[in-house]
């Protein structure tokens, strides 16, 4: 079987990959929130969003494989383009299976060393987080995803696990729902060290921040970072970076355990 020749992308991250695998010229279609790489996307025609794609458009573009996610894209549409033309679906739900995704699209572009170039950067920031880590305490972590109400991740997502690998116990992590809303009064029981605000899938900004700090609902001296989003959610050719970052915004409040 050839490697596929037009591509519509579902998924941002998936997007960005394609271009690090060296094969974004295949793309034909990307959604509204597809920003990586900036430049090269900019140019490409757009097919809605990753909850509502036109699915007239997509199949107007002829794409002999549609790239994507069981989360981020519903089942319906997801069925809906199974109907008309080849589908990728994929969700990972830890680092190292977005390694996994990453050989799998390197072997069916053709493009397996560039692949294993992107997973062995996958391995050495785990190798790194690990070092990094040895013999200091995590941290207690709530990184929400929302606001009013908040709503945080368990440990079945991949945020989960870039927090974990970076340092972080989970604060939600034992929570029965994949993104579980918190009251407000709830928020002060979970003993928070840290909270970082990501910029997306909900865009915290230094106004919510500040508010915060202002407030104080998790404690007095709790800090309040804001994050990348892309650094916690974002899986594949961004994965490396993204690990990397989330090691370093969370290294300076570990310490030495027992200490």
């Amino acid at each position: 079987m050839s490697p596929p020749r037009r591509v519509v992308s579902l998924v941002p991250s998936l997007t960005e990959t394609l271009f690090a695998l060296g094969v974004g010229d295949r793309l034909v279609g990307v959604t509204r929130y597809c920003a990586e790489p900036a430049a090269a996307v900019a140019a490409l025609p757009k097919v809605g969003g990753t909850k509502n794609p036109d699915l007239e458009r997509i199949a107007a573009l002829a794409p002999d494989l549609v790239l994507v996610n069981s989360e981020e894209n519903r089942p319906e549409h997801i069925a809906a383009l199974r109907e008309r033309c080849a589908v990728h679906e994929s969700m990972p739900r830890t680092v190292v299976e977005a390694a996994g995704v990453v050989r799998d699209l390197g072997a069916l572009f053709g493009r397996q060393d560039e692949a294993a170039a992107v997973t062995l950067e996958i391995e050495a920031q785990i190798l790194r987080g690990e070092v990094v880590g040895f013999g200091r305490a995590p941290v207690r972590v709530f990184l929400p995803i929302w606001l009013r109400p908040w709503m945080a991740v368990n440990r079945d997502t991949y945020v989960h696990d870039v927090l974990t690998r970076a340092g972080a116990v989970n604060v939600t992590a034992d929570r029965a729902e994949r993104y579980p809303e918190l009251r407000p009064d709830e928020v002060q029981e979970l003993a928070v060290e840290l909270v970082l605000l990501p910029s997306e899938p909900y865009a915290f900004t230094g106004k919510h921040r500040d508010a915060l700090l202002a407030e104080r609902p998790f404690g007095r001296d709790v800090a309040v970072v804001l994050v990348d989003g892309r650094d916690y959610c974002w899986h594949g050719a961004h994965t490396p970076a993204g690990l990397a970052a989330a090691i370093d915004t969370i290294r300076p409040f570990r310490r030495f355990a027992g200490g």
